[in-house]
C-alpha cells in the first residue's frame, strides 16, 4: 500500500474540514423573524424544533403559535358547523371571535384568560381527547361492594362517593393525592339509613368549599360542606325522613334543591339565605317546600336538573317513560317558578308527535292529525314507536343532548329544543360501535359524551355536535367514525402488565389478565383532563379507576 505524503494528507484534512462547518444561516436571524416561520409548519414540525437548541425550544412554545394552532384545529371547524355562521375573517388566521360564538363552543373562559392560558397544553389535551391517549391510575376504595350499591360523583378534580359502610368520603385526582376527607353517618348526621342518591353543587363559586347533597333510603336527606383548604367535612342540615319512599334522584344548586322519590314524588326545596350564608359552614335552617308534582309515567333512570337566574329558578327533569305497545321511551318535563315559588310554567315532551296513535303497529306511513286537524308527514320517530324497545340501562341529559343507553351495544341521541315558544324533543339519532351491552352513559360540555360496556374494557369517547349542524352538514358526518375508543396503554405497556400479573399468579392467562382487573359498574363522568369510572375487581373490591388525558 503506498502512503500519501505529509502535504497531501493536509490538503485532504483541510478541505473535510471545511465540509464538516456550513455557515449557520438560521441563528443569525431575530426571534420575531424565527417566530414568524415556526408559525407556517404544522404541529409534528414544530415539535420536532423543540429538540434542535434550547432558543428554538423557547420559540416554538410561544404562546401565541400554539394558540393558533389550537383554533385552526378545534375551534374553526366547530364554528363553521353553526346554521347560518361563517367565518368573514378566515383569510387572516384571526384570532378574534363575538361572544356569541365563545359562548356557543364554551371556550369563553380560555379566552378570557388571555396570555394566562397555556395554548400549548390546551392543545395537548384536546390531541389527546380526540385519539383517546391517556394515563390510566386505580385507587381501592372498598373491601366489599356495599348494599345498595356506592354512590359517586365528580367535580374540579373531587370525587364524592357516599356508601353504608364507609360513609361520606372526597378523593383528589391531581396532584398525586388519594383521600382527603371522610365523615361516617352516625357521627355526623345521626342517621342509620343508607344513602341512596348523591349530587354535587357544580355552581358554587367558592374556591375552597363544595356543597353536597345525599338522599337516603328512608326519605330524608342531608347537606354536606367539604373543605378543600382544611380538608374537612361538615354535615349543616339533615331533612327528617319521609313516607313518601327512598330518594332516587336528587340535583343541588344552593340554595335550591330537587329531589325525586322512589314513589315518583318530585318535589322542590328551597333554603333560606341569610347575610353571607353562601360562604358559612354552619348549620342552616329547614328549607321551605316550593312545589311538589305526582308523577305515574316517569321512571328510573332519571336525570334531575336546576338552573338559578335572578327572577326564578328553572326545572327539568328526564326519565323512561313506558309506552304501551311500544316498549320504552324517555320524556322530558321543564317547570318554571318565581323564586316565592309561583310555578309560571310546565312544559312536557316526548320524541314522538303528540296526538292519537292506534295500540298496534299499523303500516300506514301517515302520521297522526296536528292539533289544527292537518295531516302531518311520520318521521323517524314515528316509524320507531311502532316498533317495541327496551328499557334504558343508563340516561342522561346535558342541554341540548339528551342520551339513553341500552343493552343491545347501542345508544340513542335526542336533540332538544326549549326556548320561550315551545319545548320539543327531536327524532332519536342511533349511536352504535360498542361490541357489548352499554352500562353507563354521561353527557359533558363541548359536545362531549363517555360511554361504557359491560365489560369495563370498552371504553370511548363521543362527538355529539353534528346533531346540532345544519342538514347539509349532517350528509357529510361520517357517524361510523364519532367514536374514540380510549386505549390507556401502548401494546408494549399492557405486555409489561400482564407480565407482571403472572409472576405474581402464574395460573392466570394473559386474557384473565386483562379482564378481570376491573369490570365495569356501569356509573362514570369526565371533566376537562379526565374520566372516572367506578369499577369491581374480580375479588369483589371496587375501585376508582381514572383516565387522565392531561
Amino acid at each position: 500500500m503506498v502512503k500519501r505524503n505529509r502535504e497531501e494528507s493536509e490538503d485532504a484534512g483541510s478541505n473535510k474540514r471545511l465540509r464538516c462547518h456550513p455557515r449557520d444561516r438560521l441563528s443569525a436571524l431575530s426571534d420575531e423573524l424565527l417566530l414568524v416561520l415556526l408559525s407556517y409548519l404544522p404541529v409534528h414540525d414544530l415539535t420536532r424544533c423543540e429538540q434542535l437548541s434550547s432558543r428554538l425550544r423557547t420559540l416554538a412554545s410561544d404562546s401565541q403559535i400554539w394558540k393558533s394552532a389550537y383554533y385552526d384545529r378545534f375551534v374553526r371547524p366547530r364554528a363553521a358547523r353553526i346554521p347560518g355562521i361563517r367565518e368573514a375573517n378566515a383569510s387572516n388566521r384571526s384570532l378574534l371571535y363575538s361572544s356569541k360564538l365563545s359562548k356557543w363552543l364554551e371556550d369563553g373562559p380560555l379566552v378570557k384568560r388571555g396570555g394566562a392560558t397555556n395554548w400549548k397544553r390546551q392543545y395537548k389535551l384536546r390531541h389527546n381527547w380526540s385519539r383517546g391517549s391517556c394515563k390510566r391510575t386505580e385507587t381501592e376504595i372498598a373491601k366489599r361492594p356495599p348494599i345498595p350499591p356506592l354512590l359517586v360523583r365528580l367535580h374540579d378534580g373531587i370525587i364524592i362517593t357516599a356508601d353504608s359502610i364507609s360513609g361520606l368520603r372526597a378523593w383528589s385526582t391531581r396532584g398525586g393525592e388519594s383521600r382527603i376527607a371522610s365523615m361516617i353517618w352516625d357521627t355526623c348526621s345521626h342517621s342509620s339509613a343508607a344513602p341512596s342518591a348523591l349530587a354535587i353543587d357544580t355552581s358554587s363559586t367558592g374556591a375552597d368549599d363544595l356543597r353536597i347533597s345525599v338522599g337516603f333510603l328512608d326519605g330524608s336527606f342531608g347537606l354536606y360542606i367539604l373543605d378543600r383548604r382544611k380538608r374537612s367535612l361538615k354535615c349543616q342540615y339533615l331533612h327528617a325522613p319521609s313516607t313518601n319512599g327512598s330518594i332516587g334522584a336528587i340535583a343541588f344548586a344552593f340554595p335550591y334543591l330537587l329531589t325525586m322519590t322512589e314513589a315518583q314524588l318530585l318535589s322542590l326545596y328551597r333554603f333560606r339565605i341569610i347575610d353571607d350564608e353562601l360562604s358559612d359552614p354552619g348549620n342552616l335552617d329547614p328549607p321551605r317546600l316550593l312545589s311538589s308534582l305526582k308523577s305515574h309515567t316517569a321512571w328510573p333512570p332519571l336525570s334531575l336538573a336546576i338552573k338559578c337566574s335572578p327572577t326564578g329558578v328553572s326545572t327539568s327533569i328526564a326519565y323512561a317513560m313506558p309506552v304501551y305497545t311500544a316498549g320504552w321511551s324517555v320524556g322530558l318535563q321543564e317547570l318554571r317558578l318565581t323564586t316565592e315559588g309561583t310555578i309560571l310554567e310546565s312544559r312536557l315532551a316526548t320524541p314522538f308527535s303528540q296526538g292519537f296513535r292506534p295500540l298496534g303497529a299499523s303500516e300506514n306511513r301517515a302520521g297522526p292529525s296536528s292539533m289544527n286537524g292537518s295531516p302531518q308527514t311520520a318521521d323517524a320517530a314515528s316509524v320507531r314507536f311502532t316498533s317495541p324497545s327496551a328499557k334504558p340501562t343508563s340516561l342522561s341529559y346535558t342541554h341540548p343532548y339528551l342520551l339513553t343507553a341500552y343493552s343491545d351495544n347501542t345508544m340513542t341521541l335526542y336533540m332538544v329544543t326549549s326556548n320561550a315558544r315551545e319545548l320539543f324533543i327531536g327524532p332519536g339519532k342511533p349511536l352504535c360501535g360498542h361490541t357489548s351491552s352499554v352500562l353507563g352513559a354521561h353527557v359533558g360540555d363541548r359536545g362531549k359524551a363517555v360511554s361504557v360496556s359491560a365489560g369495563g374494557n370498552d371504553l370511548r369517547v363521543w362527538e355529539l355536535e353534528a346533531g346540532l349542524s345544519s342538514s347539509s352538514s349532517r350528509r357529510r358526518a361520517v357517524w361510523t367514525e364519532a367514536s374514540v375508543m380510549v386505549r390507556p396503554e401502548t401494546a408494549d405497556e399492557q405486555q409489561d402488565f400482564i407480565s407482571r400479573q403472572k409472576d405474581q399468579n402464574p395460573t392466570i392467562s394473559n386474557l384473565t389478565a386483562q379482564e378481570e382487573l376491573v369490570t365495569s359498574k356501569g356509573w362514570l363522568s369526565f371533566d376537562e383532563e379526565q374520566v372516572v369510572m367506578l369499577g369491581e375487581k374480580s375479588q369483589g373490591s371496587q375501585a376508582l379507576v381514572v383516565y387522565n388525558f392531561a
